[in-house]
């Protein structure tokens, strides 16, 4: 059996499919014994035989989600207007 971090840790498990092709479940492990590893990903829950590892490790958290970009690719400044605490007067009324 590869050797495994403890359940609650996220991984990532290479094993291979039927028709022989290699795949990867990325995701927290929930659960390993002699038979089978069990990883909750973004594709679900995979219940991986070990017999079909082919390797097997720890990685580290996701990174930060990253600012929203407008459409001309410069960040979206309607998330900055609604931060904007500059302390500046409003503008006259007009009436």
């Amino acid at each position: 059996m590869v050797r495994l971090p403890p359940p609650g840790r996220r991984v990532v498990v290479r094993y291979l499919l039927p028709s022989g092709q290699a795949t990867d479940a990325l995701g927290q492990l929930l659960s390993a014994d002699a038979a089978t590893v069990v990883v909750d990903g973004k594709r679900g829950v995979e219940r991986i035989p070990v017999s079909d590892i082919i390797a097997a490790k720890e990685v580290p958290p996701p990174p930060a989600p990253r600012p929203r970009r407008s459409r001309t690719g410069l960040p979206d400044e309607r998330s900055d207007a609604a931060d904007d605490r500059s302390g500046a007067e409003p503008g006259p009324e007009r009436g």
